[in-house]
């Protein structure tokens, strides 16, 4: 068998790194593993086995990547293809087409649909339920990420919800906790100063960056700690400003882009997610497997389903300061919680990889 894994691109993201765990897991397997991207460069290339083959289809845009994906998939025929995403599948389902080839496809979902045309301008993401529908129901299967993707993708797009599959993401891997071992340079992690409340991701909106440094004014009212924000984007000067009119300069530290973010999750105190909305949350798990409390606004969708409702972290409405603080400080002031060692098993890269494997053998189509 083998299998090929379509993203649009390599450069470090959420996405990008779930298809590296992924095809690295299909490798591991003894599985012939192609990962195909939109274009190879990028910094998540460098986390893929050397072992396995990649293919770059030199186009930024994956719709304009049709012919060399045909031509790809006319050489080296793969058994399934998984795509990121669905202009991703869409390319794929009109490159099979092309090259009148066998290959099953199997489209991936990774973040909500409904949020996504909310938030985004131009008339292809008002349109993108439509055209969804069309490349996702001449998919093989459909798979998302969490149900609460998959739920609203179904809203969306009418696609029926027994014909989207749930298979969560492909995180905790030993590459994961070898990274964390790494070093940390950084003068707030020497022994005995102050806990660092850490948080990881994009500055966009999405992620409300400026909502925590709010709620961590409040938390520094009555708990001696730091705020450690890892991340690099367009919403930086917003959450800079925040920072500047509560004046929280000696407190709160913005590096920008961390390669190896894993290293700070290893020593710091609570992992602290704002974001108005997700489709899965892969940060969240990370901080997890790597022993931190963590700290969640309960957005749509991700952060409910992996944090079990709250046994395994607290979650506070979206945007609520106040709430945030609050479970920031508790989160502080208690390092205990529940076992999480059984939970976790469903976000291993093996988990995940046989759930695929299965998916791939049975004989479930998605139909409209």
């Amino acid at each position: 068998m083998r299998v090929a894994l379509l993203t649009p691109t390599l450069e470090m993201g959420g996405v990008e790194r779930v298809f590296v765990n992924l095809a690295n897991g299909f490798y591991q397997r003894g599985i012939e593993t192609d990962l195909v991207a939109g274009t190879t460069a990028g910094s998540m290339g460098a986390f893929l086995d050397g072992n396995i083959p990649m293919f770059d289809l030199a186009s930024s845009h994956m719709i304009r990547s049709v012919p060399k994906l045909a031509k790809y998939l006319r050489h080296r025929r793969p058994d399934a293809l998984i795509a990121a995403m669905t202009h991703s599948t869409a390319a794929a389902v009109a490159a099979r087409t092309i090259a009148q080839v066998k290959t099953r496809i199997l489209a991936t979902e990774h973040n909500t649909m409904s949020k996504v045309v909310a938030n985004t301008p131009g008339l292809k993401y008002r349109l993108m339920p439509l055209w969804s529908r069309q490349a996702l129901g001449s998919a093989d299967a459909i798979v998302a990420v969490s149900r609460g993707v998959a739920n609203d993708l179904s809203t969306q797009t009418g696609i029926a919800r027994e014909n989207i599959q749930v298979i969560y993401n492909p995180v905790i891997t030993d590459a994961l906790h070898k990274a964390a071992a790494a070093p940390v340079e950084h003068s707030w992690f020497k022994p005995y100063w102050l806990p660092v409340v850490l948080a990881v991701g994009r500055l966009d909106r999405q992620k409300d960056f400026s909502m925590l440094v709010r709620a961590f004014s409040l938390v520094k009212q009555r708990f001696a700690a730091r705020l450690l924000i890892l991340g690099e984007g367009p919403d930086r000067p917003r959450v800079e400003r925040a920072v500047a009119e509560l004046r929280l300069q000696e407190s709160v530290a913005m590096p920008g882009f961390e390669q190896n973010p894993y290293r700070f999750m290893a020593r710091s105190a609570v992992f602290a997610s704002s974001s108005e909305w997700e489709g899965f949350g892969v940060a969240l798990v990370e901080a997890m497997a790597l022993g931190m409390s963590v700290v969640s606004t309960n957005c749509t969708h991700g952060p409910a389903e992996i944090l079990c409702h709250g046994k395994f972290g607290a979650l506070v409405p979206v945007g609520d300061h106040e709430a945030m603080a609050q479970a920031l400080l508790l989160a502080l002031k208690s390092s205990a919680h529940e076992d999480r060692t059984a939970h976790l098993e469903q976000f291993t890269v093996q988990k995940v990889v046989s759930e695929y494997l299965s998916l791939i053998a049975s004989k479930k189509y998605a139909t409209g």
